[in-house]
C-alpha cells in the first residue's frame, strides 16, 4: 500500500463527554464525506440528546436524500458520528461497547486479510507465516484474479503452508463469473475453506451467489458492498449468504449494523465485518452469531498498528477485546498530528 486514509471524528456534548472513532479507508471522496460531517449533520445533531442513539442517527438522515449526491459518501458520513457518539455513550456509563451491546464473548478469533498475488508462488507460504507470527489463527486468502485452476492451485499452496491448525478463508472480491466461482469451489472442496466471499461478479451477484451456494456447498459471505439496511435484507433474503460482512463504516455506523444483525439472525445467518477492527471488535463480541475478527498486516494498515496507543496485541489467534470505557481506544494524537492532511475550504 503507497498510502491509506481515514477520518478521525470527535464529538463534544454539553456535559463534558467526548465520543472519538476514525473510520474508512479509501481516500478518494475523503474530503467530501468530512464536509458532510462539518456542514450538514454537525448542525442537525446540536442540541439533540448524546444518549438517544436513534433520535441521534435519524437526524442525521437527511444528507443522503439528496438525488444527485452519492448516497453512499453520506452514509459513511452518518458512521463516522455514529461511531463517535456510541464512544461518549460508553465513556458517559463507564462500559466497553460490547458489553452494552449485549456482552456474548470477551474474545474473538483473528484472522489477517491477506493471500495477495506475486509472481513467485513462493511468497504464498512467506505471507502465510507472517501471519502466524503477528498472532493471527488464519487467513482471508485472495482469489479471483486469475482464472479457476489457477486461483485452486494457489490455495492449496497455502493450505500446504498453514497446515490443519489455520483457519482458512477466500475472498473473490467479485472477481469471478458464476460459472468459474462453482468450478473454484468444487476444485477446492477438500481444503476446509470456511467461506467463499464475494465471489461473482456485480451484474447479478445475489442469483449468482446462490447458485454458488447451492452448487457447491460452501458458505459464502457478501455484504459489505451494500450501503443499505433493505440492500441487506434482500440479500439475505434471496437466499445469497450463510455470513454477512456489512462494514459499520460503510453502511451507517455501528447503529445500523445492529439493526443488520437482528435480521440476520432471524434467518440464521452470521454476522462478520469488512475490515474496521476498532470498530468491529465490539460488535462482533457482542453477539452470539459473531465470527472472525479481520484485519491487515502493518504494512496494509499502518493506522490500525500505529493509531492506537494501547492496540490488543493478537495471541494465538485471539484478540481480547478492550474493556475500557467505549470503544476502549486511546488514539496517538501525536501520530495523528504528523500525518494529518489538511482540510480544504469546505465551508
Amino acid at each position: 500500500m503507497d498510502s491509506r486514509v481515514t477520518i478521525v471524528t470527535r464529538v463534544h456534548t454539553s456535559d463534558g463527554f467526548v465520543g472519538e472513532s476514525y473510520n474508512g479507508d479509501s481516500d478518494a471522496e475523503m474530503m467530501a464525506i468530512v464536509g458532510i460531517i462539518r456542514n450538514e449533520i454537525g448542525p442537525l445533531l446540536l442540541g439533540t440528546n448524546a444518549v438517544s442513539s436513534e433520535q441521534a442517527w435519524e437526524r442525521m438522515l437527511p444528507p443522503t436524500y439528496d438525488i444527485l449526491r452519492d448516497r453512499g459518501l453520506a452514509m459513511q458520513a452518518i458512521a463516522c458520528v455514529d461511531s463517535a457518539l456510541w464512544d461518549s455513550i460508553g465513556k458517559r456509563l463507564g462500559r466497553p461497547l460490547y458489553e452494552l451491546w449485549g456482552g456474548y464473548t470477551d474474545r474473538l478469533p483473528a484472522i489477517c486479510i491477506g493471500g495477495y498475488y506475486s509472481d513467485d508462488l513462493n511468497d504464498i507460504a512467506r505471507q502465510i507465516e507472517s501471519y502466524r507470527d503477528l498472532g493471527f489463527g488464519g487467513c482471508k486468502f485472495k482469489v479471483g484474479k486469475l482464472d479457476a485452476d489457477a486461483d485452486a492451485h494457489r490455495t492449496r499452496l497455502a493450505r500446504r503452508a498453514a497446515g490443519d491448525d489455520f483457519v482458512l478463508l477466500v475472498d473473490a472480491n467479485q472477481g469471478f463469473s458464476r460459472a468459474e466461482a462453482i468450478q473454484f469451489a468444487r476444485l477446492t472442496e477438500d481444503l476446509d475453506l470456511v467461506w467463499f466471499e464475494e465471489p461473482c461478479r456485480w451484474m447479478n451477484d445475489r442469483l449468482s451467489m446462490r447458485d454458488v451456494r447451492l452448487a457447491s456447498g460452501m458458505s459464502v459471505a457478501a455484504g459489505q458492498s451494500e450501503n443499505t439496511r433493505a440492500g441487506i435484507r434482500d440479500l439475505i433474503v434471496s437466499g445469497a449468504v450463510d455470513v454477512c460482512n456489512a462494514d459499520a463504516s460503510w453502511i451507517g455506523g455501528p447503529s445500523e449494523w445492529r439493526r443488520i444483525a437482528s435480521i440476520a439472525a432471524a434467518y440464521e445467518v452470521q454476522m462478520a465485518h469488512h475490515e474496521e477492527p476498532q470498530i468491529s471488535a465490539h460488535l462482533l463480541a457482542s453477539i452470539p452469531h459473531g465470527t472472525y475478527l479481520e484485519t491487515f498486516a502493518p504494512d496494509r494498515d499502518p493506522l490500525f498498528w500505529n493509531l492506537i496507543a494501547n492496540r490488543q496485541e493478537f495471541v494465538d489467534g485471539q484478540y481480547i477485546v478492550p474493556k475500557e470505557p467505549g470503544f476502549g481506544l486511546e488514539l496517538d494524537y501525536d501520530y495523528i498530528s504528523q500525518h494529518t492532511v489538511p482540510e480544504p475550504d469546505i465551508a
